[in-house]
């Protein structure tokens, strides 16, 4: 009796020792992904995704929503966080390339701040026409178009979601090239601009393929030309706006970055595990849903194609006069 007591004893002493000396796993700390936008939109959408897809290599993703300045709030808690591999975010079209020039200050330096880690997406624009205003007109391509408005400047005109937006540029980089004079409405917003548009209050817009598609499938809109290098998949019968006017492309796109000074292994292993992630059928499908291409590259290709966005929209926004103080 005494020996097994013994015996009974050491046991519960021995699994104790053996614990100390195990080594100890900590669950991973999770990752937060900060979007510089409002839930619910395209971004936050696509963001959702990748943070569920990455979650068996990277661990938890926690989406942190930081709205506000036109994405500047939310980029700046980017670029002010800990470079540690633990805040992580998105860069976009407007956060680094259209703000450093629109805004007359900026909290962070969209250059020089953000380590890249890899380009998640790009979505094409879509110049479409109210189609009564098309027929009425007869206007059927975007030559018709240009040929139109310089012939008759200033009788046309386009809106856009307000000073400054994707639309806006786009517009502005559509009357340079093409030699137009057309006016410009700006609208509190983006769908405003689009409800202008189908009601027949404006002539014509540069919008999202995602937000436009229905529209130009029901007959309300016609599409003359997409904005990005190739036709899109979406809408593989209509024409680039580079095939009429050489060079012109304008996509909306964004990415992952880090705080600057985040170590490049830890760079490298969340390349790693987003690309993986943007490779698979099933985010591809997910994406068509959205009119957009996944585009999955190095961190040092992100970093050399927001260098070259940044250098591209200085000139347009300069150009347009817009400005927000």
């Amino acid at each position: 009796m005494q020996r097994r007591h013994l015996i009974q004893l050491a046991r519960p002493l021995t699994l104790i020792a053996l614990a100390k000396a195990l080594p100890t796993f900590a669950q991973p700390r999770p990752i937060r992904l900060i979007v510089p936008y409002a839930p619910g939109g395209p971004i936050d959408v696509t963001a959702r995704l990748l943070a569920e897809r990455v979650k068996d290599s990277l661990g938890p993703v926690i989406i942190d929503n930081r709205a506000g300045a036109g994405g500047n709030i939310g980029a700046d808690a980017i670029a002010k966080a800990a470079p540690d591999g633990l805040t992580i975010g998105i860069a976009a079209t407007a956060t680094h390339a259209v703000n450093p020039w629109l805004y007359s200050k900026m909290p962070y330096n969209a250059a020089t701040d953000f380590a890249p880690i890899t380009q998640i997406l790009r979505v094409p624009n879509v110049l479409v026409m109210n189609a009564d205003t098309a027929r009425r007109l007869n206007i059927r391509t975007l030559q018709d178009l240009i040929a139109y408005a310089r012939a008759n400047p200033g009788r046309l005109n386009y809106g856009s979601g307000g000073n400054g937006s994707a639309g806006h540029l786009a517009g502005e980089m559509f009357k340079a090239q093409a030699g137009v004079f057309v006016v410009h409405i700006p609208y509190n917003g983006g769908n405003p601009a689009q409800l202008a548009l189908l009601s027949g209050q404006v002539d014509f817009n540069v919008d999202n393929l995602a937000t436009a598609a229905p529209n130009i499938r029901s007959g309300k809109l016609l599409a003359l030309a997409v904005t990005s290098a190739q036709r899109s998949s979406a809408l593989p019968e209509v024409l680039t706006m580079a095939q009429t006017l050489k060079g012109f492309e304008v996509d909306t796109w964004w990415g992952l970055v880090a705080p600057a000074g985040t170590p490049a292994d830890t760079v490298r292993r969340l390349n790693e595990a987003f690309v993986t992630a943007l490779n698979t059928p099933e985010t591809r499908t997910r994406f068509a849903a959205l009119m957009a291409e996944p585009v999955a590259t190095t961190p040092e290709a992100f970093g050399s194609f927001m260098k070259g966005q940044l250098a591209k929209y200085e000139k347009v926004v300069k150009a347009s006069g817009a400005k927000v103080d």
